[in-house]
């Protein structure tokens, strides 16, 4: 194994490639923006004998108009090499990456003559194999640049050994639709809501008052008991296959109230020194 972790960002235009890189940089990586794929070998051979970088990003997108071409066999040829290697898509909406470019007043670099949602989905034809292959899917949908930003600094600041597992908790609301970079999700709609509760309903997950309603169920009690011991059972398993980060969304109605007490005491209770946790409460201040 060589000792260069290789973070590779992709994604469609305006998913917030820019800002992530920028904050890699923050965190010490080696930057560069619009590699060429084919130079990607090389350069990372260079790198390596210089024995001074340890840490690199690089960008690749549909700048490099044939990068496709040969990205798969490039990306794998570098992982078969040692190489700490890993894909990250930066994934947004249609309506969230319209918005931007028209925020920007930007032209789409797919959309010469037409409409910018025509270049977004021209861009997403071409980027499918991309994403298939992608060891990390990031939604910036609900991300302004500085969540982006401390979003990619919190996850990327974790353990680049394997002496831990980072295991990354987002609460948020059905109503508002599934994480895509979830890898389990738990629907906890089955317990009881504080929302219908005069008293409890304009609070949130972090008010003791809220977290001590939900708390106090039997069926939270139970529920808490085997799926603690459930992701106790998954852990070493995803482990064993060489999985470092993992991702589990728990999800309520509106993401404001259950969904926040759960993800909070998982993230109290998994957190140890064989695991890293971290939470974010995606939908938390929606009302």
């Amino acid at each position: 194994m060589k000792d260069i972790r290789l973070v590779v960002l992709s994604g469609p235009s305006g998913s917030g490639k820019s800002t992530a890189i920028k904050a890699l940089e923050d965190l010490g990586f080696f930057c560069v923006d619009n590699m060429p794929v084919a130079l990607l070998p090389k350069f990372m051979e260079l790198l390596a004998q210089s024995g001074e970088i340890t840490k690199v990003a690089a960008v690749v997108d549909i700048r490099e108009r044939n990068f496709l071409k040969g990205f798969t066999p490039v990306f794998n040829e570098l992982k078969e090499s040692g190489y700490k290697a890993e894909l990250v898509y930066l994934e947004s909406s249609d309506e969230s990456l319209v918005r931007r470019f028209s925020e920007t007043r930007r032209r789409h670099p797919l959309a010469d003559s037409e409409t910018p949602l025509d270049g977004v989905t021209r861009e997403r034809e071409i980027l499918t194999e991309v994403k298939a292959n992608a060891d990390k899917v990031v939604d910036t949908t609900d991300f302004n640049v500085h969540q982006l930003r401390d979003y990619i600094k919190e996850y990327f600041s974790g353990p680049v050994t394997r002496e831990k597992m980072s295991v990354n908790l987002i609460s948020f609301g059905f109503r508002y639709g599934i994480p895509t970079d979830a890898d389990l999700v738990i629907d906890i709609r089955f317990l009881p809501n504080p929302y219908f509760i005069s008293s409890l309903k304009w609070l949130d997950g972090k008010d003791l008052k809220v977290r001590e309603f939900v708390l106090s169920k039997d069926e939270t009690k139970e529920f808490l008991v085997k799926l603690r011991g459930f992701i106790d059972y998954l852990l070493p398993l995803y482990w064993k296959e060489g999985k470092s980060y993992l991702t589990i969304a728990i999800g309520c109605t509106g993401g404001r109230h259950r969904s926040v007490v759960i993800t909070e005491v998982l993230a109290e209770e998994l957190d140890s020194d064989m695991v890293v946790a971290r939470k974010r409460h995606r939908d938390i201040h929606r009302l």
